[in-house]
């Protein structure tokens, strides 16, 4: 907080001091202002031939493909975590409109039955 209060008033002018620096070649400065204008990106688009999902079952064999992908290097870890994690979350929302579909049948048939 001290520091904010220190810099409170001058970011226009140190962020004009880093440019001048930057454009004078000094190599840090150089780099602060290319990271500000090119921030490194974090993920990257990437493509897999994965089953239509159509049930739980079609995220399970995706989770497969997705599985394959890493092994073979096409995609890193962290990335095939990302996607199966992704599948998961699909695949307990079919999971859960299953249980709700047999939950309405079965009220149905207990209320037929009285």
């Amino acid at each position: 907080m001290a520091a904010e209060a220190l810099l409170d008033g001058e970011a226009e002018a140190i962020t004009r001091r880093c440019i001048d620096l930057a454009m004078d070649g000094d190599a840090t400065a150089l780099r602060l202002c290319l990271s500000r204008i090119l921030p490194v990106k974090r993920d990257r688009t990437i493509e897999l031939d994965l089953p239509a999902l159509e049930d739980s079952q079609d995220s399970l064999r995706a989770i497969g493909t997705v599985l394959e992908a890493v092994g073979s290097g096409t995609i890193t870890p962290n990335e095939g975590q990302a996607v199966a994690s992704l599948l998961e979350t699909h695949r307990r929302t079919f999971e859960v409109e299953e249980l709700e579909r047999r939950l309405e049948v079965l009220e149905a048939q207990q209320c037929a039955a009285r």
